[in-house]
């Protein structure tokens, strides 16, 4: 007669991997379609910026204090309007699954105990946010040509809104500061580091400056060649995964 006996040995849970040492259950390379994601937002947030800038009625001179006429100025850039709707909610949607992918990137190296991914995570997801809310008036106000359904002042209104509110980029900086402490700890490139110093810090202070459009300038850039370093540039992480 034969016995056999079956033993089973769990590994333990209440044992975290240390900061900087890769998770062992997930020893594969992840996919970088997130930092693509990066690619596409950071490109779709410069076409905001440049769609937005299109849309000056209230802004030019000669049409200073006469509502009707920014109106009328207004109905011939429906199409620049609906450009600046679809690229910036593009933008935010790409912008969200980078959120999520660099979040899961950062605690690969920093463990999960460290504030830094979150940081990271929660910048970016409330600039998607901010995106989300500058689109929120363009399907009432792309009627703007219809006089009867539109109000002069409010068609002013609506070009100060679109022309102000997508340009808030300074928590995309707030993201950038989160990457440069990451860079500090070796958790990623240190070129990446030093770029969301740069660009980042300077969409940071700017944003909390009564300056802050000047945010909607270098945010979208130092996302855009962040991605692309996680993309194309971030051999060493995947080496080791």
């Amino acid at each position: 007669m034969t016995t056999h006996i079956s033993t089973r040995n769990p590994v333990r849970s209440d044992v975290a991997v240390a900061p900087g040492q890769p998770d062992e259950a997930h020893t594969t390379a992840p996919s970088r379609n997130w930092a693509l994601a990066g690619v596409g937002a950071g490109l779709a947030g410069i076409a905001t910026i440049v769609t937005s800038s299109m849309v000056g009625s209230v802004y030019n001179k000669e049409l200073v204090g006469d509502p009707e006429a920014i109106a009328a100025d207004l109905a011939d850039k429906t199409v620049a309007i609906g450009l600046f709707h679809t690229a910036t909610l593009v933008g935010a949607v790409l912008l969200v699954v980078f959120a999520a992918g660099l979040q899961r990137r950062l605690r690969a190296r920093l463990g999960s105990d460290s504030l830094v991914p979150q940081i990271a995570f929660a910048g970016l997801v409330g600039t998607a946010v901010v995106s989300v809310l500058s689109t929120g008036l363009d399907t009432e106000f792309i009627a703007v040509a219809d006089k009867e359904f539109i109000d002069p002042s409010n068609a002013a209104m609506f070009n100060h809104w679109i022309g102000t509110i997508p340009w808030c980029w300074v928590l995309a900086g707030l993201s950038a500061a989160a990457v440069h402490v990451a860079a500090r700890a070796g958790a990623v490139p240190r070129w990446i580091g030093r770029t969301s110093l740069v660009l980042g810090g300077i969409t940071l202070v700017a944003g909390v400056s009564p300056l802050q459009y000047l945010a909607g300038m270098t945010g979208p850039l130092w996302l855009l060649v962040v991605a692309l370093g996680f993309f194309a540039g971030d051999k060493v992480f995947r080496s080791e995964r």
